[in-house]
């Protein structure tokens, strides 16, 4: 139950890390540790504090792992005053990652978004290389790892989005070297019968970042709204770590591909419509809506 408002980031933390039935069950199903790699980025904390949420109702006692460069030492405190166990390293050196702890369970969080455009190599290093030295050091063990739905490329709004068995069709760098990551993490799961999940992940949002806080920054700043890209599917990322939680008891060989997005299509111009009431302006537009958008249909 949502409670009537949230005025602190001790309830958002809280309210975005709770565990639902498929999630608990996914790790009654699954023992053993949990290591989760890249965990200090925008998803990580909340994952975190869920499967630690979820192992206790579950009834299974297991390490959980955090593994990130830990850029932010106050992530790394606040892991370690839940009783996660962090470690501090670069995921791209290939005796770091020999290094690391074994784990039954591993979610990968790692790889690179924001800053592509003029990092085409680091890009690549850190969407392709990186997974791969993940995934040959984990071998035979289950791996969920995190994608995104930029792999499909654009698709028609009335069709309502890409669906898993759609074939993709990457458009840049960035997107190319997401499959680039997929294709490694597959073949690694074949090579050595690793049980693996891929997440195509679009549009989670909490209320500190995500579409709807872009949005409404834009309002504020009396600045124009492009609806050159007009309709998203946004999840909550509560909604979207329990989607991935529940995904690790049904990592298969070959690798499964779950795509985690809203299942509501929403329209840029309504939203920030309604933002723009709500915070008491009037949004400005910029751009004509198409008929096609980054979406992904996730009614799988």
């Amino acid at each position: 139950m949502w409670p009537a408002a949230i005025d602190t980031v001790e309830q958002l933390d809280e309210l975005q890390s709770r565990p639902g039935p498929a999630a608990i069950d996914s790790l009654r199903r699954t023992g053993g540790d949990i290591i989760v790699l890249g965990a200090a980025g925008k998803m990580g904390p909340a994952l975190i504090r869920m499967l630690q949420r979820a192992s206790a109702v579950a009834g299974s006692a297991r390490r959980i792992i955090a593994v990130s460069r830990f850029s932010n030492s106050s992530t790394r405190a606040e892991f370690e005053s839940l009783g996660v166990g962090t470690i501090a390293g670069d995921l791209a050196d290939p005796g770091f990652v020999a290094g690391l702890p074994d784990a039954a369970n591993v979610f990968f969080l790692g790889g690179m978004k924001f800053g592509a455009t003029g990092n085409e190599p680091l890009t690549w290093g850190m969407n392709a290389w990186m997974p791969a030295l993940v995934a040959d050091r984990y071998a035979g063990r289950r791996i969920v790892a995190f994608s995104t739905g930029n792999v499909y490329g654009l698709a028609p709004v009335a069709g309502g989005g890409s669906k898993e068995t759609d074939p993709l069709s990457p458009v840049g760098e960035y997107a190319m070297s997401c499959v680039a990551r997929e294709r490694l993490f597959q073949y690694f799961c074949e090579q050595h019968g690793t049980p693996t999940t891929l997440i195509r992940l679009n549009y989670a949002v909490e209320m500190r970042y995500g579409v709807l806080v872009d949005l409404a920054q834009r309002i504020v700043r009396d600045e124009p709204v492009d609806l050159a890209m007009g309709y998203v599917n946004v999840i909550w990322q509560g909604d979207a770590c329990n989607a991935v939680i529940a995904s690790l008891a049904d990592c298969t060989v070959p690798a499964s591909i779950l795509n985690v997005a809203g299942l509501e299509i929403l329209r840029i111009r309504d939203v920030a419509l309604r933002l723009g009431d709500l915070l008491q302006r009037t949004p400005q537009f910029t751009g004509t809506e198409s008929f096609d958008a980054l979406l992904n249909n996730a009614e799988r």
